[in-house]
């Protein structure tokens, strides 16, 4: 299960297609170094995005 404090990398190596949901999301987390220290929270933050509708594609 994903969650907001899970940092991107994490997220990344923990689930095969969480780059497709989080590029629909307008998130290019991918290759950015901060994916690294970041959390789902803080990214999401920065983005401007609601984390709980991305948790919930992320988990479905």
């Amino acid at each position: 299960m994903i969650t907001k404090d899970m940092l991107i990398g994490e997220i990344l190596r923990a689930k095969p297609n969480a780059a497709e949901i989080l590029m629909q999301f307008g998130m290019g987390c991918i290759g950015c170094p901060s994916s690294q220290m970041e959390s789902l929270e803080q990214a999401a933050a920065v983005h401007g995005l609601d984390v709980d509708s991305i948790l919930e594609a992320l988990n479905k």
